[in-house]
């Protein structure tokens, strides 16, 4: 059997038809999205109060959180039903995803593609998890106990939101490292010889990284940075065994 795409029996699709299946594509991401979210919308209180609990452990007696603008208090918890939503589908996202590209690879692209998009779903849902359970809470421990004794420390709703969404998404696909250093691997873009020979420079590059998307402290900073590094490792780890089998199929 030939390892060809799918459709290479067949006429090539037209433009058009490219576009009319991107089309059907991007309606289903949006209606299973909209989906999850009309199903959860009706807890989108108790979603803001789940959020904010490492948040309000933490605030001195007689602080609490507040809402600034005449409508946070409405729309903070919507917006926030919206990003959960969207996180919910995502395996139905990169499934619709898979379906529009899968025809135009070859059956050992294939074979390699959906364990990696497997692995990066429960990557992505793993580093969500991380950030949420093990990282915000010392993080805004931090933030709380540096405040002035002169400062009451009330946080705007909104705001909190936004600096949580970042958090959750910037750790979300840190720990898709491993899946990015194996295909570039695959790729034969670059080897793990080159790779562990810059390892100094992997390393300054993480925290610089880490630097400009974590809030300005250094714990935040510190963790992001040495997770990357150990993701880095990891993919590093399991690309030399890629390469051996490589080594092996080719003799």
């Amino acid at each position: 059997m030939s390892d060809s795409p799918q459709d290479s029996s067949q006429e090539e699709m037209p433009l058009v038809a490219h576009l009319i299946e991107l089309r059907t594509r991007l309606m289903h991401i949006i209606g299973a999205t909209l989906l999850v979210f009309f199903a959860l919308v009706a807890f989108r209180n108790d979603l803001y109060t789940l959020l904010a609990a490492p948040l309000r452990s933490l605030l001195p007696v007689g602080s609490s959180m507040v809402a600034t603008d005449i409508t946070s208090s409405f729309l903070a918890p919507f917006k926030l039903t919206f990003f959960v939503a969207f996180f919910v589908a995502v395996p139905y996202v990169l499934y619709q995803i898979w379906t529009f590209i899968a025809p135009a690879l070859y059956k050992h692209e294939k074979r390699l593609a959906i364990p990696l998009l497997v692995s990066s779903v429960i990557l992505f849902y793993v580093g969500i998890s991380f950030a949420y359970f093990v990282t915000l809470g010392p993080v805004l421990k931090f933030f709380v106990s540096v405040a002035p004794d002169n400062v009451s420390f009330m946080t705007d709703i909104n705001a909190y939101l936004d600096f949580c969404i970042k958090f959750f998404l910037v750790f979300g696909f840190t720990f898709e490292i491993p899946v990015v250093v194996l295909m570039l691997i695959m790729a034969g873009i670059v080897d793990t010889a080159s790779l562990a020979e810059k390892r100094r420079y992997i390393i300054v590059g993480c925290f610089a990284i880490a630097m400009f998307v974590t809030p300005p402290d250094a714990l935040s900073m510190t963790v992001l940075a040495v997770l990357m590094w150990m993701l880095f490792e990891i993919g590093l780890f399991f690309g030399k065994f890629i390469e051996q089998r490589r080594e092996v199929t080719n003799d």
